[in-house]
């Protein structure tokens, strides 16, 4: 059980992750310095991210560790750290982006996209690096109706996020034409 456990305390904390990140971009400096309030932000995600890191190494001594690595599972742990990285730097770059449509509830458009489409992506690339036996005509139909039902949900989910007044639908997007 304690991988679920783990596993329910990410969902926990990256479901939250969004909107505390587009929260702190909107305390930082604006005026002048909106368009650089995202990367402010994000700089103190790093910063984070660095503290969490050094505390892994007081876990890993705490556990017996002897601190060996291996060239190999350095470089992956190192592209895995600049993919995620790079997601991170994205997600502030969108909100930022949806931050003039949907203001403060910028998260509850952008988050679903994420939290939906990213399962999808890590499918896709698990079957490249893992081919599933029989090929991918072996894949079962409610595999395949799932992960268009969370496509499907995810926009469904981003479209109808309520406006940071607490409204119903979603404001127009720009260029669209208002609905009456």
């Amino acid at each position: 059980m304690t991988w679920l456990t783990f596993a329910l305390l990410t969902v926990l904390s990256w479901g939250v992750y969004g909107v505390l990140l587009h929260k702190g971009r909107g305390f930082m400096p604006m005026g002048p310095e909106t368009p650089h309030a995202g990367l402010k932000a994000f700089l103190f995600v790093c910063i984070a991210y660095a503290l969490i890191g050094v505390i892994s190494a007081f876990v890993l001594k705490a556990r017996g560790s002897n601190f060996t690595f291996s060239s190999t599972g350095i470089s992956w742990s190192l592209i895995a750290g600049v993919a995620g990285a790079l997601g991170a730097l994205t997600l502030v770059l969108a909100l930022g982006a949806a931050a003039p449509i949907y203001k403060g509830a910028a998260a509850a458009a952008v988050m679903p996209i994420v939290f939906a489409g990213a399962p999808v992506i890590n499918t896709i690339t698990a079957m490249l690096v893992h081919p599933p036996e029989g090929g991918l005509k072996s894949l079962p139909v409610p595999f395949i109706l799932g992960c268009l039902l969370a496509v499907g949900g995810a926009f469904l989910v981003a479209k109808y996020a309520p406006s940071n007044t607490g409204g119903g639908a979603a404001p127009a997007i720009q260029g669209a034409p208002a609905k009456h």
